[in-house]
Parts: C-alpha cells; structure tokens; sequence
C-alpha cells in the first residue's frame, strides 16, 4: 500500500483492493500547484470547494474498488458550516489498515466523531490554519485520535500554498518521530512507526 502526495490535500491512495484520489485540486485554484493527469477507481471529495473537488481532473479505471469506504460529516468552520459549509472526512479501509483524510476540518473533533472515527492507522490531516485546523488543533486531533502514521497537509511552503495559510513546520515543531521523506511517495508497509511523514514536493 502506498500513497502519492501531488500538493495541497491531493493524495493518490494506492491499494490491493483499489486505488482512492482524495481531493484533487482544479487548474489555478491552488498557487503553485498543477495537478497532473491521474487515473483511480474512485475519486474522494472532502466538499465542494475548487481547491478540492476537481473530479473531472481524475480518468476513472472503470473498475470497481473492493475496500470499504466510510464518511464522517463535519464542518469547515468552527460556527457548524455558517462560515465555509459542511466537511466530510473519508476513511478507506483496505489490506487490514484503515486511512482517514480529514478533508479541510476547520474544527477539533468531539468526543462522539472521535468515536465513530474508530481505530485510524494513516491520518492525513490540514495542519495550516485559517480555512482549516491551525498546527496547535491539528497536533491536539493527531495525539486524540493516536494513528501510527500522521501525515500533514494543506500548508504553506516554499513557492506554493496559500499566503494566509502556515508553514508545516508550525506543525512539526509540536510532533515528534518526524521523517521527511526524500519523494513524494509513502510506502506506508516500509515505515517505523510512530511517525510524522511529510513527503517531498513533487
């Protein structure tokens, strides 16, 4: 099992049972960022914001996944939706581990998400703040939910993101067991966990 980081919260999630895009960014929507040409059984949209839900951008295999895909409906926004709308987070279980990507939570989970969550072992999680979860809520949501595997997403960097949004190193400075890896490309069977992952820039 493998996943391929193409910016912002846009993953290629690469499995036994199928293959998974999470949240793939329009042309322009991201600075940046230009998403190449991709290909999966199933294509994953946290909402409806271009920024993450260009699923004309994916060609459909034609095939149909074998893993179980669940959905947890939360907010963007710390105000239930008034300010950005609804989030949903999907959890795709396959080969015996379970995946979450948070989409672009904009609040801390209660007690009662959490639970519903259920064991997570890969947590792709915004950690940039302002439209989303700032570095603080976010390593408050990875300690709570406890994944082996924590994954950041949707910042700032070098010559990409967001100006309103943070840097990962915001986030990283409040984790420990951090690897940044040498490629864009986690092989989640090859990891030591606990860890902090933060794939290269493609």
């Amino acid at each position: 099992m493998k996943l391929t980081w193409y910016g912002h919260s846009c993953f290629l999630l690469e499995t036994a049972e199928g293959s998974a895009i999470f949240d793939p960014y329009a042309p322009g929507s991201v600075p940046g960022w230009r998403l190449p040409r991709l290909s999966a059984d199933l294509v994953l949209c946290s909402h409806q914001h271009s920024d993450h839900n260009w699923a004309e951008g994916v060609t459909p295999t034609g095939r149909t996944p074998s893993f179980k895909v669940e959905t947890l409906d939360t907010w963007h926004d710390e105000a239930q939706g008034a300010l950005r709308g609804p989030n949903s987070i999907h959890v795709v279980e396959a080969e015996g581990l379970r995946v979450a990507h948070l989409g672009d939570l904009g609040h801390e989970l209660t007690l009662e998400q959490r639970a519903a969550l259920g064991r997570i072992d890969v947590l792709l999680l915004p950690v940039g703040g302002f439209f989303t979860i700032d570095a603080g809520q976010a390593a408050r949501t990875a300690e709570a939910i406890g994944a082996p595997v924590v994954i950041p997403m949707h910042y700032r960097g070098k010559g990409f993101g967001y100006d309103k949004i943070g840097p990962v190193e915001d986030f990283l400075a409040l984790r420990r067991d951090v690897l940044r890896l040498p490629t864009n490309v986690v092989e989640l069977d090859a990891l030591k966990t606990p860890v902090t992952a933060v794939p290269a820039k493609p």
